[in-house]
């Protein structure tokens, strides 16, 4: 058997080592199961080797304003010394008016009267108090606050931030601008310097000090918001610089100073549907305290021009049924008796259009204004009346006091 197996065995054995012969002389011509298969190369963009006319044309690059590195140095670290500068000057104010208790219904009947006839009429009586904020302005003691701070007070006391305490007197108030200058009798005063509020810009830092809540001197610290507010119905005179440090009851009065701790303006109001600040704050501006100041001290009252007139906006609807063709003006919706516009022949349902000239765009900015004129002076006006337009000689009056104006509102509707 193994001589028929033989033939066939030899040659498979040589063929199997002369395959083995040749894939050890040349490995990279014959196939070999146990080398791997190299990868495939990735396929290469074709690079033209000239300019064609499908080419897109090269953009020139977009100029970026590239910002430079952050500056940590623009501002302060503190404001510790805009602090010292003027804390020392900012007071609190405590007032205090006695009134009578509400008696008893059975009071009023003289059955009942004979058996407190030897009552004590202090019984019947009680002590409100109120608290607030100053500004000390001069080494003479005058110390700015708001009018409804120490209003109808019998007695009001100062605290300055030293500890010394004193009873201050009332030099004068203003009502309408809501400032009360006091004056009290102390040595060595500390006074705060005054800015120029009409460099007061948006965005510069605020600091306001007060007594909120009556729990001692506070600083806080925000930005000017806004400049220039009115329209707010707090006052009758109205530009107040709005602020975002926290103002809450007990600042009224109290300082709004920048960074290098001048005086800006005399924090007023708040904006708020809780009771406390909701980051919207107005201030007196400085100048207008300044001035307020000066009238009260020299004066004791505060001098403005007035027309005698109760004034309101005029709508698009309003102007065309006046047959204007823009709400330009205001309607005299009222005419005080005996007043400037009465003698000058204004009356309720006139359009004033204009006044000394000067087209009227917004009624509150035109009274500011006329409140600035000397009284005694002569100003043309501009009215239409029944479609015509009638010009009338006025000559401003002194603004008395809100309590002895006696509107005649005849043709109000």
């Amino acid at each position: 058997m193994h001589r028929y197996v033989l033939p066939y065995i030899w040659p498979i054995v040589t063929g199997v080592l002369l395959a083995a012969f040749l894939l050890f002389l040349f490995p990279d011509h014959l196939p070999n199961p146990f080398r791997s298969t190299p990868e495939p190369a990735p396929p290469q963009a074709m690079v033209p080797t000239s300019q064609t006319s499908t080419e897109a044309p090269e953009r020139p690059r977009p100029e970026i304003r590239q910002a430079g590195p952050l500056d940590r140095n623009q501002g302060p670290a503190s404001y510790a010394d805009a602090v010292d500068q003027a804390a020392p000057a900012v007071v609190n104010i405590y007032s205090s008016r006695i009134v009578e208790r509400d008696q008893h219904p059975l009071m009023s009947d003289p059955f009942f009267q004979q058996f407190f006839r030897g009552d004590d009429p202090t019984a019947h009586q009680r002590m409100l108090s109120s608290l607030g904020s100053g500004v000390i302005i001069s080494q003479d003691g005058y110390v700015l606050t708001n009018h409804h701070v120490i209003n109808d007070a019998d007695q009001i006391q100062v605290a300055l931030r030293d500890g010394r305490e004193t009873l201050a007197d009332v030099v004068g108030t203003d009502p309408e601008s809501d400032l009360a200058v006091l004056r009290i009798d102390l040595d060595d005063l500390p006074v705060i310097e005054l800015s120029d509020s009409q460099e007061v810009a948006v965005g510069d830092v605020a600091l306001a000090i007060g007594n909120p809540f009556g729990v001692g001197q506070t600083v806080t610290m925000g930005i000017i918001s806004a400049t220039g507010r009115s329209h707010l119905g707090l006052n009758a005179y109205e530009d107040f610089i709005q602020t975002d440090a926290a103002i809450n009851p007990g600042n009224s009065g109290g300082a709004l100073v920048n960074a290098e701790g001048a005086l800006v303006g005399i924090n007023t109001a708040i904006f708020s549907r809780s009771g406390g600040s909701q980051g919207i704050g107005f201030a007196i501006p400085a100048n207008l305290a300044h001035s307020i100041l000066n009238e009260l001290v020299t004066r004791g009252r505060v001098i403005r021009g007035w027309l005698g007139i109760e004034a309101q906006a005029l709508s698009r609807e309003l102007a065309a049924s006046f047959g204007l063709s823009t709400p330009q003006g205001v309607i005299v919706a009222g005419v005080v008796s005996g007043g400037p516009a009465a003698k000058a022949g204004l009356q309720p349902g006139d359009v004033l259009l204009s006044i000394d000239n000067q087209a009227i765009l917004d009624a509150r900015a035109t009274m500011s204004d006329i409140a600035s004129i000397a009284p005694g002076t002569s100003l043309p006006l501009t009215v239409v009346r029944n479609g015509e337009s009638i010009e009338l000689t006025l000559e401003v009056g002194e603004r008395p006091t809100p309590t002895e104006m006696t509107l005649d509102r005849r043709g109000e509707s």
